[in-house]
């Protein structure tokens, strides 16, 4: 646990009883701060009260007579669609805001750092799609190659759970916008940015708001490095507004199928991904034979990941063998079984349409598992991508509305998933590719991506033991 720093002998307020909140609270009491919690639910307010913690309405009138600050789950709303009633309350008696990745930041560092050899570094990573991924990927490089390292934020532990940093250690944070709209303080020593496509635009009040929650943590965060996907508009803007010139290797350019030559960059072309520094290719590694990390979204990853580790001082060889162990991630291009020449791929994180298009470029000769709770914007931008599917399995309550969106495939309304996992197993041939890259959100049938990733790997099971 990291014990919060600076609210001794205070009441802080935590709002929101799920892992984070209860991470936070257990860390502002290590910390010596007097804390009092609420959530929306009973359930969350009864496990509150059984982990002995004090219980406050904080959407009431002078609810926060007292209180220092107030520290908010991820989850919950701050500004659009609408402020929690609690944060309003908040912002009315002038009481700061902020959420556990602002209290990590401002409590990581001790006057234990001192005694060590080498500081602790944080490397921090945001995007829209290959966060998880290219975080992961990060964290197993560092361990392979013998470096202390912890994975935290939006995967593993949460940020306040992880140990006290030891000497040379290196924390590695999936950050999602969520989590760096709110954060008061962000102070990253490498700041990746994956990629942008449009999510959670309710959330954010559109794909401008979006982008400037991503975009504080390189323009507020000041990380001494920056690791920029520069594929799509949005991270040239960043490297931009971050770079001094050409000669500048502060920041890192990174991409999947641009040939980048100028400064420090990193990029994938034709399955080999190559290092450039002042116009010299310095490292090479041939990407199409890491089955942990197929096509050109992953290879993407891994450049940022390479990348990231290149700023520690990491070697490209010792880089590479550790790419070739990675395992991969559940529920990202995850190769659940292969029986009589045909693979079956999990990959129920593509949430969104620009993730599904990148699942199916990744593979030739695809049986498509799609479908779900739809998002906005329709699926019109996965059209120019499908050539590779020979058919689509539809599943989900919006099944019929979501097959007519798929012009020009062959489409087949199933409606569930272990009616869908037949039916392609069914009909796929050697060579193929049985893949489930939903291109929509789960919750209109399941709990979480996980919980649908787990039930396609049930049926795949049951149909390939």
């Amino acid at each position: 646990m990291i014990p919060v720093q600076g609210y001794a002998g205070q009441t802080v307020a935590v709002l929101g009883m799920g892992r984070t909140g209860r991470a936070a609270a257990a860390a502002l009491q290590a910390g010596g701060a007097e804390v009092v919690v609420w959530d929306d639910g009973p359930g969350g307010r009864a496990a509150a009260e059984d982990a002995g913690f004090n219980l406050r309405n904080m959407t009431k009138a002078q609810s926060f007579e007292g209180v220092t600050a107030l520290i908010v789950s991820p989850g919950i709303p701050h500004l659009y669609p609408a402020p929690h009633p609690a944060i309003a309350a908040a912002w009315r008696a002038q009481v700061p805001v902020d959420n556990d990745i602002g209290l990590f930041f401002r409590s990581f560092a001790t006057p234990d750092w001192n005694n060590f050899d080498t500081s602790p570094r944080v490397i921090a990573v945001t995007g829209s799609n290959g966060k998880s991924t290219t975080a992961a990927l990060i964290h197993h490089i560092l361990v392979e190659n013998g470096r202390p390292a912890q994975l935290a934020g939006n995967i593993g532990r949460g940020v306040l759970d992880i140990d006290p940093a030891h000497d040379g250690e290196v924390v590695v944070l999936e950050l999602s916008s969520y989590q760096t709209d709110l954060a008061r303080s962000m102070t990253p020593d490498v700041a990746v940015f994956t990629n942008f496509s449009e999510d959670h635009l309710d959330r954010h009040a559109g794909l401008g708001g979006y982008f400037a929650a991503k975009r504080r943590l390189f323009a507020e965060g000041g990380p001494d490095r920056a690791v920029i996907g520069v594929d799509e508009d949005a991270g040239c803007y960043i490297a931009n507004q971050l770079t001094e010139g050409p000669g500048d290797d502060r920041v890192i350019r990174v991409s999947s199928g641009q040939k980048i030559t100028e400064g420090w960059s990193v990029f994938a072309r034709k399955g080999y991904l190559s290092e450039y520094r002042k116009g010299r290719q310095i490292g090479s590694i041939d990407m199409r034979e890491i089955k942990g990390l197929p096509g050109a979204h992953n290879h993407q990853n891994a450049c940022a990941a390479y990348a990231a580790c290149r700023t520690l001082g990491l070697g490209p060889k010792g880089i590479e063998a550790a790419m070739r162990s990675y395992p991969g991630l559940p529920h990202r291009s995850q190769l659940v079984a292969e029986k009589d020449g045909v693979r079956f791929v999990n990959d129920s994180k593509a949430t969104n349409v620009d993730s599904a298009a990148k699942a199916l470029q990744a593979f030739d000769k695809i049986r498509w598992i799609c479908g779900g709770l739809q998002k906005e914007g329709g699926l019109d931008a996965l059209l120019p991508h499908l050539g590779h599917v020979v058919k689509t399995y539809v599943i989900g309550r919006e099944a019929d509305d979501f097959a007519r969106q798929l012009i020009g495939t062959n489409c087949e309304v199933c409606g569930t998933m272990d009616t869908a996992v037949a039916r392609a197993a069914a009909d796929a041939q050697p060579g193929e590719v049985v893949l489930l890259a939903p291109a929509a959100a789960s919750f209109d049938q399941y709990d979480s991506f996980e919980k649908r990733g787990e039930d396609f790997m049930k049926n795949v099971g049951n149909i390939t033991k």
